[in-house]
């Protein structure tokens, strides 16, 4: 494994803080282990670092893409932290509404509705 101080790792863990927000990320470092440390390290380096830095899509489109494919995955713990991903990036709560609905379409009734359970818990939640 590469030293977790180069500099895809240094951008990742600014994109990281950029889209999930600084609390999210120091949540998941705060419990490394020995064991864990290499995968948190990949994520940043290597989703963060790379693919979160790509011209191609702006933050926006990556995160309702993000949002959509969890969603189609059914990863609802991981689909929270990017629906909060997708508002600080500009989202609004009718997009990810709108995305959801499409994915109910396309996934599945029951995807959409584990979707939209997590996505309410972050959505309507008091923000400050």
């Amino acid at each position: 494994m590469s030293n977790p101080t180069d500099k895809d790792f240094e951008q990742g863990l600014a994109m990281r803080k950029r889209v999930m927000g600084e609390d999210f990320v120091a949540r998941a470092f705060s419990g490394l282990t020995e064991f864990t440390a290499p995968l948190q390290h990949y994520i940043t380096r290597n989703a963060w670092g790379d693919v979160w830095q790509r011209p191609g899509l702006d933050l926006k489109t990556r995160s309702l893409v993000t949002v959509a494919m969890l969603t189609a995955l059914g990863k609802t713990h991981e689909l929270k932290g990017h629906v909060r991903g997708a508002l600080n990036n500009g989202a609004t709560p009718q997009e990810i509404q709108e995305v959801l609905l499409h994915a109910s379409i396309y996934c599945g009734l029951p995807a959409a509705v584990e979707g939209f359970r997590a996505a309410a818990e972050v959505v309507d939640a008091p923000r400050g």
